[in-house]
């Protein structure tokens, strides 16, 4: 979880329990951070420039234009276009347990001209290009996005006289992330559509209709037509994450969605995910959910 410093908590001022906003702002980069210390609805905010919002405590829930409704957790972002009207609710927010949030308004010429270099120096496969979304785009948070929201958070608040540099080297990274994890989140919604256009689109097809099975990188490498150095650097490169790391990510999700069927059991479920050791599958769903599977299928069932 995102923490804000002690020297920033004594030193903010507070002027309303709604909303209330703290801006830092560096080059080509706008920070601010909200806090709400009482229950409200229907709070609208815009941005004139393209912006992350980042959960750091509490709920919101979210209403987008785009008939996007949802709620807003700790360790979750989106990225709203320029101009893009946000609708607001804090069911939770209260004076012991406020709800924070920051958002980080980008230059747009800045952040084109770091797609460009992107393009330039590491263009995609298949003739495809890199490009930052311009629709809303809900997301959790890997842990090198949340440490460089961590990260930022403290160069943004602190007093250094090279905080513009930092703080430039790392919004670069946190912008190409971004685009790897929306090209991620594509390539596994879309991978039928996009498989015979895209040689990664088609792995990432094969890994879904065959999640169950073993899977072999070379065979992998071989759907890709590339040798496999090539295929695990474009592969990372394009998605963010290995293809090892890919299957793990696509079997703990179709666990989490076979352990809120009553019908399955544990055993059943690491079965069906195509892990082949109990053990080893307990330790990475722990790892990604926080709680272990026979947990997470107790506040399944409590919750339906």
């Amino acid at each position: 979880m995102m923490e804000l410093s002690e020297s920033f908590l004594k030193t903010r001022r507070i002027e309303t329990l709604v909303e209330n906003r703290s801006t830092f702002t560096l080059n080509h980069t706008e920070l601010s951070i909200f806090e709400t210390h009482q229950m409200a609805e229907n709070v609208y905010l815009k941005f004139s420039d393209p912006v992350l919002a980042s959960m750091i405590s509490g709920k919101k829930i979210m209403h987008l234009n785009q008939q996007m409704d949802f709620d807003f957790l700790p360790g979750e972002s989106v990225i709203l276009p320029s101009d893009e009207i946000m609708c607001i609710d804090f069911p939770e927010a209260s004076l012991k347990n406020p709800t924070k949030c920051l958002a980080m308004a980008f230059d747009q010429e800045r952040l084109d001209k770091i797609i460009n270099n992107l393009n330039e120096i590491r263009p995609k496969i298949d003739n495809q290009e890199w490009k930052f979304t311009n629709n809303n785009f809900h997301f959790t948070n890997d842990i090198a996005i949340q440490q460089i929201l961590q990260r930022l958070v403290f160069i943004f608040t602190e007093q250094h006289p090279s905080k513009d540099i930092f703080a430039d080297l790392m919004i670069q990274e946190l912008i190409i992330r971004i685009v790897q994890t929306e090209t991620r989140v594509l390539y596994s919604k879309n991978a039928a559509r996009l498989a015979s256009d895209n040689r990664i689109a088609h792995v990432v097809n094969y890994i879904k209709e065959n999640i169950r099975e073993q899977i072999q990188v070379e065979q992998l490498c071989r759907l890709a037509c590339m040798s496999e150095s090539n295929f695990y650097r474009v592969f990372k490169e394009e998605m963010g994450i290995s293809p090892i790391e890919f299957i793990i990510e696509e079997r703990i999700k179709l666990a989490s969605s076979l352990l809120k069927n009553p019908e399955f059991r544990i055993k059943d479920v690491y079965f069906e995910s195509g892990f082949n050791s109990l053990s080893y599958f307990n330790r990475i769903f722990k790892k990604k959910y926080k709680v272990s599977p026979s947990e997470y299928k107790h506040q399944a069932a409590a919750i339906g």
